[in-house]
């Protein structure tokens, strides 16, 4: 450490099926509202990260760094709450970690 207190890392990937998508076009009109309101509500780091050639499947990553484990699980578990409750998509999976600065 630089002398600071230790941070907590966490993130979690989402796979997912997207609803009535023919294009990668119509995949982006899905995805983006959803990639906002990440951001936007939840002040967290989000990014499409694979299946992006696909039009019904999508990973999406989202990530936050915090000073405490449960900011940052609490954080993680509205980032799936939120995912999980739209109506246009099936959360397929959702897989987390959790780590703090010290670990090796």
């Amino acid at each position: 450490m630089l002398g600071g207190s230790p941070v907590w890392i966490g993130w979690i990937e989402f796979d997912l099926l997207l609803g009535d998508v023919h294009s990668l076009k119509g995949k982006r009109a899905v995805l983006r509202p959803i990639l906002a309101e990440l951001r936007r509500n939840l002040d967290m780091s989000v990014a499409e990260v694979g299946d992006h050639e696909l039009h019904r499947r999508a990973e999406i990553g989202v990530g936050i760094v915090a000073a405490h484990s449960e900011r940052v699980t609490d954080a993680l578990d509205r980032a799936e709450r939120l995912v999980a409750e739209r109506p246009e998509i099936t959360l397929l999976a959702a897989r987390r970690r959790l780590r703090h600065s010290d670990d090796d």
